[in-house]
């Protein structure tokens, strides 16, 4: 009779338990993302001011790009609220055609400036527009660097060489912790 009333007890703190907790391969991309926010501001410290003052962002430590006319890119990330806090995971694709040549992989970074953009990112209702393009990091870049559409993007080469800087058509998934 006395193990019957555990048995509630046990299944409880096992949901609690598992609710957190993430896959390996989510923890790996969590453990990516911190190396590539110390990259990021050690490559351009100005961009603590983003960190500081958005109301979330997403970091993409590992997108491969790569293409030769037709091309595309993909990457995984973690999602942050104000404060630094992991809230879920997000993905990203871009299939394109144009001039480009080459493959390289970068850390992408996506700043939310109000809630009302965040929001439109978890709800997915984000993309972006073929034109748009990123902020490629180098020392002091994004000292002046400004939200358009409620977002700054930034973005910061670590190997290979790739003849395109757009993120346009881009297309994003959220899955929440």
């Amino acid at each position: 009779m006395r193990t019957f009333k555990l048995i509630p007890v046990v299944l409880f703190l096992f949901l609690v338990g598992s609710l957190g907790a993430q896959n390996a391969k989510d923890q790996k991309i969590m453990k990516d993302a911190v190396k590539a926010k110390k990259s990021l501001l050690k490559t351009s410290s100005s961009l603590e001011t983003f960190f500081d003052n958005s109301a979330g962002y997403v970091i993409f430590p590992n997108v491969g790009k790569g293409g030769f006319i037709i091309g595309g890119a993909s990457g995984n990330g973690v999602v942050y609220e104000k404060g630094g806090e992991a809230i879920g995971m997000a993905d990203l694709k871009k299939i394109n055609v144009g001039f480009q040549a080459g493959g390289q992989s970068i850390i992408e970074v996506i700043f939310f400036e109000t809630d009302v953009d965040l929001d439109r990112f978890k709800e997915g209702k984000f993309a972006f527009e073929a034109s748009a393009s990123a902020v490629a990091l180098k020392s002091g870049v994004a000292v002046n660097a400004k939200y358009v559409d409620g977002v700054a993007v930034f973005a910061l080469p670590k190997a290979g060489l790739m003849a395109d800087a757009s993120v346009g058509g881009q297309k994003f998934g959220y899955s929440p912790f």
